[in-house]
């Protein structure tokens, strides 16, 4: 019983646990994000009118802007300090159902379609002991969306998209 307790005191934090958790080893991702270690590389932009569109299903490295350079669409609900990185990309939905949007650093998301902004249908934690810090659900239909980050202490953000449901 000693023995286990040592082992539980020096085990090291793991990416994406949470402040009091302690992980000997990272957890099994879902089978919908499986693809969160192969992330592909891409740039924000600092203004709607130029964000990227990404795909859902690929893992992303998004590369973000410093706060005071930031022209969102529309206001974030949660803009962020000062010191603070966001941006902005693109996603097109080919079929209606439940997209969850993942990150691997603590970020406000909003999502916006022309003018209006999305409500979030659920938010939880990623699994523990995982990369994943943060899961937001979205009931969407088919077309074009704005994804707006803002608020991220990181000037890069894991991020990845997938659809959950139906």
């Amino acid at each position: 019983m000693i023995g286990l307790a040592m082992v539980m005191a020096f085990a090291l934090p793991v990416q994406g646990a949470r402040p009091t958790e302690r992980c000997s080893a990272p957890t099994a991702l879902p089978a919908e994000l499986t693809g969160w270690s192969a992330m592909a590389p891409v740039t924000a932009s600092a203004e709607a009118r130029g964000a990227p569109t990404v795909a859902p299903g690929r893992a992303l490295r998004v590369k973000l802007s410093t706060n005071e350079k930031l022209r969102f669409a529309r206001p974030p609900v949660k803009a962020g300090a000062a010191a603070t990185s966001g941006g902005m990309i693109a996603v097109t939905v080919e079929a209606a159902g439940r997209y969850r949007i993942a990150l691997g650093e603590n970020a406000w998301i909003d999502v916006i379609a022309g003018t209006t902004a999305i409500e979030s249908v659920a938010h939880s934690h990623g699994p523990v002991c995982s990369p994943i810090r943060k899961m937001v659900d979205f009931d969407l239909a088919p077309g074009r969306y704005l994804i707006q980050l803002a608020g991220s202490r990181s000037a890069t953000l894991p991020l990845m998209i997938v659809r959950v449901r139906k």
